[in-house]
């Protein structure tokens, strides 16, 4: 009866919690398409970076179809605030602040303002903590008669010395704060180590219902950041990198959002996307085909977003000419998803653990951490991570890549206990270029397949494939690597096969379904009601079995693609 009883009270409390988290998900619903107001007043003055806010521009944003805008804010110049206690905001600035808000709130959208570029804080948390905490008393003060429709953003991008335990601590502090007068305003929280995915796995939620997780995304950075000037000579290197919306890359990038998606399940929380962009030295063709995906994607996970950025150089507005960049606007507000381009791949690596670590080793830069190996998966035991994600890393070199070749690393991982892991490929001297960009992911303790795409430039025949697992003391296990240089296999213009004698049963299918290829096609891809590639594959002539007992019971498609042709058939998963 007592256990009963328990789990009844567990049953009210978690049905209590859905409902009072409902406002959250509704003000976020309502959120739905936005865009920043980017290098502006996150700049260290207005018009420093040459892209001053415009009365005009909420109206304009509205007219378009946006929803809502993101301010980023920074308030820590000397002009904006006071360094020394009281730490008072000045009054000038804050009212040019209201001005903006007011702008947007009366052309009807709803407007987030945060802490941007906080660079002091980041460098001294502690020291700086009680300025933190006093501003965002002010700023809560000041803008407590406001409707809900205006949000607040603790800290964008939390990193550096304001390390993701203390992030967690320092949230649930300034939320304090703010719920002083502002008690059922809707906040957004985001991940340390950069605000992305990688921070998730440490992110502790405060006990408040009406909070938003906001996450930015820039995957594949080599793409987004190509030739961006801030980066570092190495983006240069990446000019040129295309996105060809192949189903592999939209696979790389539904795997990366794989633990967002869980942690939303389990925390019963609302998710915002904050930034995602492509810079402008990146094809017009690439940029508008990932960002239509983008957008897209995140939709069809029932999430809001706001795309980086309105004016700048990423910008789907050019204020010097007064001209629209339509193809993002058209990607951006309008573009229905289009079928993929698919990609097939021929193995070039794959990892067998089962007598041997493969020629993988661990080097420990620093810390500790031993390598062992079972049930054809490596076993990397580190009792001492080191302060960098460098210090400790699984590493296998001697990988030879060539220039204007296109690969898929890819691989299944887990750790006892959550945490991030950097994973890429690059070269294996100084200076340790990744060709890949360096992949932050979070792990659970169950496997999960990650994988990214390397647009190689230049040949390497010592390239490495890395794991960075330094930081934590942790077990992180590693298996079914694979490295495969992929390329486009039917053209725009492919055939449609209509006389069929490759089979696929059963139909509909419960775990497994066979694909009896007797037409000879090289490689098979699953795709949801969305649109979306969740699985692929090579085919072998003859039988071939296909493993969908991971995916939710519904109607899928299959797409098979060889010479020049294609074939698709629907599927029923029981």
């Amino acid at each position: 009866m007592k256990t009963r009883f328990t789990l009844i009270l567990l049953l009210i409390g978690f049905v209590l919690n859905a409902q009072n988290r409902q406002h959250a998900f509704d003000v976020n619903k309502r959120l739905g398409r936005g865009i920043n107001y980017g290098n502006m007043f996150e700049a260290p003055s207005e018009a420093e970076w040459g892209n001053p806010w415009k009365p005009q521009y909420a109206k304009m944003i509205a007219e378009l179809g946006f929803r809502h805008v993101r301010i980023p804010i920074r308030w820590e110049p000397s002009a904006r605030s006071s360094a020394t206690a009281p730490y008072t905001i000045n009054p000038a600035f804050l009212n040019r602040i209201k001005q903006v808000i007011d702008s947007a709130l009366n052309n009807n959208l709803y407007v987030i303002i945060n802490m941007h570029h906080h660079d002091l804080l980041i460098e001294n948390p502690d020291g700086q903590k009680a300025r933190f905490l006093a501003q965002w008393k002010q700023i809560s003060s000041f803008f407590k008669d406001y409707p809900e429709s205006l949000l607040f953003e603790i800290l964008n991008e939390p990193n550096g010395k304001i390390t993701p335990e203390k992030w967690n601590v320092f949230a649930a502090d300034a939320l304090k704060e703010i719920r002083k007068d502002s008690p059922n305003r809707v906040v957004l929280i985001g991940t340390a180590e950069w605000g992305g995915l990688g921070g998730l796995s440490a992110l502790k939620l405060p006990n408040d219902d009406n909070i938003i997780v906001t996450v930015h995304y820039y995957n594949p950075f080599p793409f987004t950041h190509q030739g961006a000037s801030w980066v570092g000579a190495e983006a240069n290197a990446w000019l040129g990198t295309k996105w060809n919306d192949s189903d592999i890359e939209r696979e790389v990038v539904q795997n990366e959002f794989g633990p967002l998606v869980r942690f939303e399940k389990n925390n019963n929380v609302p998710i915002h996307i904050g930034e995602f962009g492509a810079f402008s030295t990146a094809d017009e063709k690439s940029r508008s085909k990932w960002t239509t995906f983008m957008a897209r994607y995140i939709e069809s996970l029932g999430w809001s977003w706001a795309y980086w950025e309105f004016s700048a150089g990423f910008g789907i507005y050019n204020p010097s000419k007064g001209t629209w960049n339509m193809y993002l606007v058209d990607a951006l507000l309008h573009s229905p998803l289009p079928e993929p381009a698919r990609y097939v791949g021929t193995p070039i690596y794959t990892s067998n653990f089962k007598t041997s670590t493969d020629g993988w080793t661990l080097q420990t830069n620093a810390g500790a951490a031993t390598l062992s190996r079972a049930d054809n998966t490596l076993k990397a035991t580190i009792s001492s991570g080191g302060t960098e994600s460098w210090h400790i890393q699984l590493m296998k070199g001697s990988i030879r890549l060539t220039a204007g070749k296109k690969y898929k690393f890819s691989f299944k991982a887990k750790a006892e206990t959550p945490r991030s892991v950097t994973a890429y490929i690059g070269k294996s001297v100084d200076p340790w270029t990744s060709y890949s960009g360096f992949s932050s992911i979070s792990l659970t303790d169950t496997f999960f397949v990650y994988n990214f795409i390397v647009d190689m430039k230049t040949t390497d025949n010592t390239a490495r494939m890395v794991f960075d697992l330094g930081k934590s003391a942790s077990v992180v296990y590693v298996t079914e690597v694979k490295l495969e240089e992929i390329v486009l296999e039917w053209p725009t213009g492919a055939s449609v096969v209509k006389t069929l004698n490759t089979t696929i049963f059963p139909n509909p299918a419960a775990n497994n379904i066979t694909i009896n290829n007797l037409d000879g096609f090289k490689s098979y891809t699953l795709v949801n009601m969305q649109g979306m590639a969740i699985k692929s594959g090579i085919l072998h002539d003859y039988s071939n079995s296909v493993s969908i007992e991971e995916f939710a019971p519904g109607l899928y498609f299959i797409h098979l693609t060889g010479d020049n042709r294609k074939y698709s058939a629907k599927i029923l998963k029981q």
